[in-house]
């Protein structure tokens, strides 16, 4: 009987994640000698581990900035990206604050999911840095504006459909202003897997990846209870529009468009000074 290996797998515990990657971490598809073992924990941990290359994961979710620090250990998947139109994080603050436009914000405070996050980079390209930043979790940062501990607030993930139900209303779609600049689809996160892994296996994590994408996307209720355990505080609906918006057919295979959209923020982010110059993040770059 071949020798199992388990190989740590990274990812977050919104709905697109564990909607897109049940059936991986479950063992309903991929290669039976290698098991993906599910580490769910919030997307900037995930890139703070890769980043302090502390016990790092062999396999990861990454925002772009991570990706940008360690592409010297880390190569990019070709499936289970985060990536798309109209899936941007938002700026809001509350509805009865004076600001108008980002550029109302100079001075203020400014909540943020982490400064390795996809979304604190497009805040620094778009928005005035003249600004105070107060690090914390994703899921508390609304909370956070709408008691006035900060003027306004960096969202990401389901706060994207919920913020006006907190009081807040929205400053700028940092998405939307990417999408104008690039005129390309943003990419909010990619799987990384370590180069040491070797193409062989690097080349079955990712089908197995792709496998539970598709076998998600035309078995949708086979992780419902998988889903809902990791995100019990949303509503059944607010889950559903979450999945449709951020699991795609970038999902299944970033494609020519995809890659494209990961140089061109990569390299913005490089000209600009925000993240350091570095190797290409593909396998065969």
């Amino acid at each position: 009987m071949p020798t199992v290996t388990a190989l740590g797998f990274g990812f977050s515990p919104c709905p697109n994640d564990t909607f897109a990657f049940f059936a991986a971490v479950s063992g309903l598809v991929g290669d039976a000698a290698a098991r993906l073992q599910p580490f769910l924990a919030d997307i900037e941990t995930l890139n703070r581990r890769a980043v302090d290359d502390a016990d790092a994961l062999p396999i990861t979710k990454l925002s772009i900035p991570a990706l940008a620090r360690v592409t010297d250990r880390y190569t990019v998947l070709a499936a289970g990206a985060a990536l798309g139109f109209g899936c941007g994080p938002l700026v809001v603050a509350r509805a009865s604050a004076s600001s108008a436009s980002l550029a109302d914000l100079r001075g203020c405070t400014v909540a943020i999911p982490g400064r390795h996050t996809t979304a604190f980079l497009l805040f620094s390209l778009f928005a005035p840095l003249d600004v105070r930043f107060v690090e914390m979790r994703f899921d508390a940062i609304m909370a956070a504006v709408a008691n006035g501990e900060c003027d306004a607030g960096l969202v990401i993930h389901e706060s994207r459909f919920t913020y006006q139900d907190h009081g807040l209303r929205a400053l700028a779609d940092l998405g939307e202003l990417w999408e104008r600049d690039s005129g390309g689809p943003l990419p909010l996160g990619v799987i990384a897997a370590r180069r040491d892994l070797g193409a062989g296996r690097l080349g079955s994590i990712e089908a197995t990846l792709r496998a539970s994408v598709l076998h998600a996307r035309a078995n949708p209720g086979a992780s419902a209870s998988y889903v809902a355990e990791h995100a019990q505080e949303l509503a059944p609906a607010v889950r559903a529009r979450h999945i449709a918006l951020y699991v795609n057919a970038f999902s299944v295979d970033l494609g020519a468009a995809g890659r494209t959209a990961v140089e061109a923020l990569l390299a913005r982010g490089r000209r600009s000074g925000a993240l350091p110059v570095g190797c290409s993040p593909w396998s065969d770059g």
